[in-house]
């Protein structure tokens, strides 16, 4: 007889009656019900968990002092693993925020400037002070992996906190030193008691079965750690993970904050990570920071070039051998959800995916049942059938997160898309309509961005936008996928931000889902060609471009009418140039496609 505990009890028979009583012998082991790893109680005593640091070595001498770095790792596993031999599989986190970090809106590039120019310089912040404040590296994911029987290590980021190194913000140390770290725990790396001695430290209770998970850039380590290929990396659950930091500081070409940042770029971030306290400070700032991101950034035209290509996971995710749960929310601004999308996209059949997506901002795990399946079922190797859940889970408008509605897949496969075209009248509100409209006259709005996205939806009227709204929705209506705008415009500068909000209206402060953004998506017009290299435009001359809108999944309810904004600047997110500059939009050239489930039928 066992119980979800795990103990091994002996029947003992004495004077006709049963007593139960725990065998002397008994040892603790994992236990799987449901196909989930349960908390044992011999696990559960946190005061008897072993706890070690050390500093694994990599493969890659990025501060440049002639010797390998070696990045600061912590370990927390059961007493069993030590005082049973017990063996167990490692659920590991990597972050460049563990020992503190640095910035302040002063430091923050200045985006009141002129397109097309090269920006005005920023000062370099003060480097964070270093602030570890308790032994080992995070508590985080402790009290929830080891009493369900797995280990959890820790480990600083190159360049932050104990770590050696150099952080580059998306460069190839960042993919080596977790890679180093899974080495290590199937004997592949060395490991040593301190950052600079020769005293070895092995992994023996290790089973060589590793997850990863996180968020934001916590959640883009698991999938650079996965793009090196490295075995022993079983599975990742990546929380909107940056897998590309080109689409994280540029939409399409132009010049973009990550929302909540304005004015952020990479060598900020930089800066905003770099708390390894040094005598090889100056030698990073000046190869890294003030080298390479210097050259490459490239804040003037914003084009996709080598160095963001060194900084873009898709080139690499070909390597990628882990099972992934993707998870994201749909109106995170931050890190935008097609982030995730593109990497999904890139690996179906390829390795085990499912995806979990949120109505939320910023972040958001998976309930912990899906993480705790995923993890069961690629470390411990339990035939749980995670394999044959649906591949996508959606949290439905005004849903708790824990209680997902499952579908065959994302997009949803009963979207179709749907092309609606422009009716005039956009400085009030035009037509959108799935009718085709020839014969009319261009519409032009003057760019202006003193004013927010969410007040030009509002204003009844305004040449500071163009507004097209559909007829008010009979019943609710699925949008399930990505929009896709095509444009055709002119402007009256050789340089001209392009901004497009997908809304539901009428507009209703605090009462989303009845109305608000849908989606947004940006573009530099001087891309229309490619987006590795901008052209001026020409002044009163009409170029046709296309582009993708951010993912969504929303069903907008009936009685909201869905309205397509075309305006210049985007005060969240854009540069701000003077106000003065007009686009004018060929109505009868210009055109949205969305996703929708049900294709035109669910129109009517």
């Amino acid at each position: 007889m066992s119980n979800s505990h795990s103990l091994i009890l002996s029947a003992i028979l004495f004077g006709g009656l049963t007593f139960w009583q725990k065998d002397a012998c008994a040892q603790s082991k994992p236990v799987f019900e449901d196909g989930q790893a349960q908390i044992v109680d011999g696990f559960n005593d946190s005061s008897k968990w072993i706890r070690e640091e050390l500093w694994v070595e990599t493969e890659f001498d990025s501060d440049g002092d002639g010797k390998l770095d070696r990045v600061h790792v912590a370990v927390v596993r059961q007493a069993q693993t030590e005082t049973e031999g017990l063996k167990v599989p490692i659920v590991y986190g990597t972050s460049p925020y563990f020992s503190g970090t640095s910035g302040s809106p002063e430091y923050l590039w200045n985006v009141r400037q002129e397109l097309g120019v090269e920006s005005p310089s920023r000062s370099n912040q003060p480097h964070p002070p270093f602030g570890q404040t308790r032994p080992g590296i995070s508590n985080d994911m402790v009290d929830i992996w080891v009493p369900r029987g797995f280990a959890v290590v820790h480990s600083e980021s190159p360049g932050t906190g104990l770590s050696e190194g150099c952080p580059t913000v998306g460069g190839i140390n960042e993919s080596l030193a977790p890679k180093a770290v899974i080495d290590w725990l199937n004997g592949r790396a060395k490991g040593f008691t301190t950052v600079d001695g020769n005293k070895a430290v092995v992994a023996p209770w290790s089973s060589g079965k590793v997850g990863m998970m996180g968020t934001s850039f916590e959640g883009t380590l698991p999938l650079a750690a996965a793009t090196t290929g490295v075995e022993g990396l079983e599975a990742i659950i990546p929380v909107a993970p940056n897998t590309s930091y080109w689409h994280y500081y540029r939409s399409n070409g132009l010049v973009r904050s990550p929302g909540g940042w304005l004015g952020e770029d990479i060598d900020f971030l930089y800066d905003f990570i770099h708390s390894r306290d040094s005598d090889r400070r100056d030698y990073c700032n000046s190869t890294v920071r003030d080298g390479e991101m210097a050259a490459g950034r490239d804040r003037k035209s914003g084009d996709y070039n080598d160095f963001w290509a060194g900084r873009d996971y898709i080139n690499v995710v070909k390597n990628v051998k882990a099972a992934v749960l993707m998870a994201h929310a749909f109106n995170d601004w931050n890190v935008v959800p097609e982030h995730s999308i593109r990497i999904v996209d890139a690996l179906r059949g390829q390795v085990p995916l499912q995806q979990y997506y949120h109505q939320g901002g910023h972040g958001g795990d998976p309930p912990l049942t899906m993480s705790n399946r995923w993890f069961t079922r690629y470390l411990y190797g339990i035939e749980n059938g995670v394999e044959n859940d649906p591949k996508a889970w959606i949290v439905r408008e005004g849903a708790e997160r824990e209680a997902p509605t499952p579908y065959a897949d994302y997009p949803n496969p009963a979207a179709e898309p749907v092309t609606f075209y422009l009716k005039a009248g956009g400085v009030q509100t035009g037509g959108l309509t799935v009718d085709k409209t020839s014969g009319q006259e261009n519409e032009t709005l003057v760019d202006n961005v003193s004013f927010t996205g969410q007040i030009l939806a509002s204003a009844e009227n305004t040449n500071h936008r163009l507004l097209y709204a559909t007829d008010k929705l009979t019943s609710d209506l699925h949008l399930s996928g990505t929009a896709e705008i095509s444009i055709r415009l002119a402007s009256s500068k050789p340089a001209a931000n392009l901004s497009v909000w997908l809304v539901s209206l009428p507009w209703v402060e605090g009462r989303r889902p009845q109305g608000g953004v849908i989606t947004r998506g940006w573009a530099d017009p001087q891309n229309y060609k490619s987006l590795t290299e901008s052209e001026p435009l020409v002044p009163g001359q009409f170029y046709s471009m296309s582009f993708k809108l951010q993912p969504d999944d929303q069903v907008i309810p009936a009685g909201q009418k869905i309205g397509l904004m075309i305006m210049s600047s985007d005060r969240e997110f854009t540069l701000w140039p003077a106000p003065g500059t007009e686009l004018t939009v060929d109505l009868n050239a210009t055109s949205i496609e969305l996703p929708i489930v049900g294709g035109r039928a669910a129109l009517k």
